[in-house]
């Protein structure tokens, strides 16, 4: 047996023999196994050369997409939320020059969903905190001042604000 690793180009120019000489798929994938044990490519990338075949191209080299993805910064990700949080992935993505997916990792990491349209940090801010807490506290000040909370009525899960002044 030969110490010979063929490579992808060479894998491939065989497929090309392969097709040529009018073999199935399956009988040119078996082939490969038998040779080269496992430096063979599975069945799947079989079928895609041999598709690529039938549509008259028989470029055997490996293509490149462009290079690397473009790196870009959390901050430019940041500032594009600040300016109009109702952005989904595909307008943020096409505003930075990248894939959907790579907002999606980015906002993941970030803390960030999507609540109601709006990108908010998962975990609230301290600010956040503080301002809730305010309108509660104004909320609860209000009631002692003018009751309201009797007011408010319950159903169907949607609350509805119920005032029953009577008319004169």
């Amino acid at each position: 047996m030969s110490v010979y690793e063929p490579n992808s180009r060479h894998l491939r120019e065989i497929l090309i023999f392969c097709f040529n000489m009018k073999k199935s798929v399956t009988e040119a994938h078996r082939m490969l196994p038998n040779t080269y044990d496992e430096a063979a490519i599975s069945e799947r990338t079989c079928r895609e050369w041999f598709q690529r075949f039938k549509n008259d191209d028989f470029d055997v080299e490996d293509r490149h997409s462009g290079g690397k993805e473009k790196v870009f910064e959390d901050a430019e990700l940041e500032a594009l939320l600040n300016q109009d949080s109702c952005q989904n992935q595909k307008e943020l993505a096409r505003s930075l020059g990248v894939t959907q997916q790579v907002i999606s990792k980015r906002l993941k990491v970030m803390g960030m969903i999507q609540k109601q349209g709006n990108w908010v940090p998962y975990e609230l801010k301290p600010r956040d905190v503080e301002r809730r807490l305010f309108a509660c506290e104004q909320l609860l000040e209000r009631q002692r001042r003018k009751g309201f909370l009797h007011r408010i009525v319950i159903g169907d899960e949607k609350w509805i604000h119920y005032d029953n002044s009577k008319r004169r």
